[in-house]
Formats: structure tokens, C-alpha cells, sequence
């Protein structure tokens, strides 16, 4: 039943709570959490619930709800596949924001892409205190036309931070191998120029209120070979109640939520949650969500990490964001297949690792926390 699914969320809910209630007064800043649906294929044909997506995918659609400052996943909602992303986000969003609000997070900033940008329920987002939210918004001519209409002052140029910084000498770029052979055999191109930034308010249709929208406008060429074609414009829109943010910000921030695909993907190929190996679509649902928990569980492992003060504290907070962005198999052969020699002496049990690896130091500082 669904209900079943439902109780096991909120149980494993509660131990989150308590895993945060160790972390240190600045983990409760922000909570953001990500939305977004993923594909889940099945070459059954039997499997109760099932569909086919809008990609010609059979399989069912999954909603996934997850905290980005630690890469936990909030909750799994199983769905067929011809189900769009948005279908009952609304009711998982207010459930995690409750879930955070409780647990003391001073704000809880909700995101998601163009899908996610229900306008019939950011009114009583904005109403609870202490929520934002940031999503995408499809570019209906409505709003095209506005951005056409914004004086040249308005708009500015969008630079982008750099995605690494060189820490040595910058090494020489090789030839582009690829744009060489697109050039030679005259494909077909899209280059972009330049990207400018404004923002002006918006009071969507289902909405009683404005709120900030920011626009891109990427500026493109088409090329053929070596010769331009012509010109094109294309804008991205961004809705928000983020008042304090500059509007470079909002666009970062929305561009951070793609890191969301990483945990999609250890979902599948890490711990396969992301799969649909029995015969109904609430099962299925069971077993996304009791696998996904094997995820929670390594990242609930790097957070009870312990902090001291003193010399230390900066290496093992970088200790601690290492774990938590370990991919799972990496994590599993750091810190779980060790092998291990069970020894019954002395009234005690005594556990001698017989292999070493670098990072058994931190594993010994957790052992040594959990008092195991």
C-alpha cells in the first residue's frame, strides 16, 4: 500500500532529524532542495503500472526529492512513465519543508526546472516564513515579448566564473579536433556569442502576488563551416522570491541544481535504486525507496564525522565534504569491503583489519565517535 511507502519515509526521516541534530550551528543555514523526475526503463512487459514516456521509454517516470548540501535523498515518488515531472511535486515539497523547518534550518531554498514552476502554489510558498523558491520558467511569448520590450540599459553582460582555478602553469590547449572536422565538412552549428542578463517583476496568471523574473539572453550564431548564417536570440527565464540575491546568483544557482543528474545517476548505476525489479508499481516504489536508503546511509556516515575543535577542525570538515561526495562504489571500497578478522577473546570481541588503505584514518575516527 501506498500508505506502507509513505510510513517508511517518514521513519527514516526521523533518524535523518537526529543525524542533523550533531552537525554544527552553520549546517542549518540553508536547506536546498532539488526536484526533478528521472526515467526508469523495464523491459517487462507484465509490471503493473508501467507506461511508455514521452521519449518512447517503457518503464515508470520517478519523482526524486534530495538536499543538495549533502546529496541525501528527501523522498521517491514512483509514477508511470507518461506522467509529467510536476505530477504530485507539490505535496513532496511540502512534506520536505516541513521536514527541515522542524529540524532547524533557518531557510529552505525549493528548486527545480521549468516543470516545477507550479504557479498556483507559489503564493503559499512565499507565505511561509523563511522558504525561497528558484525555478525555471518556460519562455511563453508573453514573456519573450517583455524581454524584447526592456530598454538596452536593462540588460548587461553575463560573465561566468571560471568552472576550475589553475593552481600551477596553464597548459597549452590542444587542437579541437572535432570543431576542426565540423568545419571542413561544413555541418551545421550553433555558437554561442555572448550571454546578457536583466530581470524585471512578474505577477503570473494564478499568482496574486509579483515576483522577481530573471532573463538570459544568449546570443547565437548559426555557422555552416566557416560562414555565418545568421543571427539568433534565445532567452531562459528564472522565477523567484529572492529578493537579496544578485541576478547572477539566481542564474548560478539554478545552473547548481544539473548537479542533481550525478545523484540521479549513482541512484541507478551506485546503489540501483533507480530500477524496477518487481512486478507492481507501489513494490517497485518500496524498493526505490528501502535501496535509496543504503545512499542516506553513506551520507549520514560522513556527517556523523566528528568536527573537534583546534587544529585540526579545517582538515576534518575537508574530510567530511570528501565522503560526502564520494561516488558509492568508491565509498564501499574505502570504508566497507575490508576485510576483516572476528576474534573472540578475553570476554571481548576484537576486530583486526588485515588489509590497509589510506583512508582508514578517517574510518577509525568515526569507529572511535560511535564508540563501536
Amino acid at each position: 500500500m501506498a500508505s506502507d511507502v509513505e510510513t517508511l519515509i517518514d521513519a527514516i526521516n526521523e533518524v535523518r532529524r537526529r543525524v542533523w541534530a550533531e552537525q554544527p550551528e552553520s549546517f542549518f543555514d540553508c536547506a536546498t532542495i532539488d526536484l526533478d523526475g528521472t526515467l526508469v526503463g523495464t523491459t517487462g512487459q507484465c509490471k503493473e503500472g508501467m507506461d511508455i514516456a514521452y521519449d518512447g521509454t517503457w518503464g515508470y517516470h520517478p519523482l526524486v526529492v534530495s538536499l543538495a548540501e549533502t546529496g541525501e535523498v528527501l523522498s521517491i515518488v514512483n509514477r508511470p512513465g507518461n506522467r509529467p515531472s510536476h505530477e504530485g511535486a507539490a505535496r513532496e515539497v511540502n512534506r520536505s519543508l516541513v521536514l527541515c523547518l522542524e529540524a532547524g534550518f533557518r531557510t529552505v531554498l525549493l528548486r527545480g526546472d521549468t516543470d516545477f514552476s507550479q504557479t498556483q502554489y507559489l503564493d503559499g510558498w512565499n507565505a511561509i516564513h523563511k522558504t525561497r523558491f528558484l525555478f525555471g520558467y518556460d519562455a511563453v511569448p508573453t514573456l519573450v515579448r517583455k524581454a524584447e520590450e526592456l530598454p538596452d540599459h536593462a540588460w548587461r553582460r553575463l560573465t561566468r566564473p571560471a568552472r576550475y582555478h589553475v593552481n600551477t602553469q596553464p597548459r597549452r590547449t590542444p587542437e579541437n579536433v572535432k570543431a576542426r572536422i565540423v568545419t571542413e565538412r561544413e555541418y551545421e552549428t550553433l555558437r554561442l556569442d555572448s550571454e546578457d542578463i536583466a530581470e524585471f517583476e512578474y505577477r503570473p496568471t494564478a499568482c496574486r502576488q509579483k515576483y522577481r523574473m530573471v532573463v538570459i539572453r544568449k546570443n547565437i550564431t548559426k555557422a555552416k563551416g566557416e560562414a555565418a548564417l545568421f543571427d539568433d536570440v534565445r532567452y531562459f527565464f528564472y522565477i523567484t522570491n529572492e529578493r537579496e540575491w544578485s541576478a547572477d546568483a539566481i542564474v548560478f544557482s539554478a545552473n547548481d541544481r544539473c548537479h542533481q543528474e550525478n545523484l540521479h545517476a549513482q541512484l541507478k548505476s551506485g546503489v540501483r535504486a533507480l530500477r524496477a525489479p518487481v512486478d507492481t508499481l507501489e513494490s517497485n516504489w518500496a524498493y526505490m525507496v528501502m535501496t535509496a536508503l543504503g545512499w542516506n546511509v553513506k551520507a549520514w556516515w560522513a556527517l556523523s564525522l566528528p568536527e573537534p575543535p583546534g587544529r585540526w577542525r579545517d582538515k576534518y570538515r575537508q574530510e567530511k565534504r570528501w565522503v560526502l561526495g564520494l561516488e558509492f562504489r568508491s565509498f564501499v571500497h574505502a570504508f566497507v569491503g575490508l576485510p576483516c578478522q572476528v576474534l573472540r577473546t578475553g570476554r571481548k570481541l576484537v576486530y583486526r583489519l588485515l588489509s590497509w588503505n589510506p583512508h582508514l584514518r578517517v574510518f577509525f575516527r568515526l569507529v572511535e565517535t560511535l564508540n563501536c
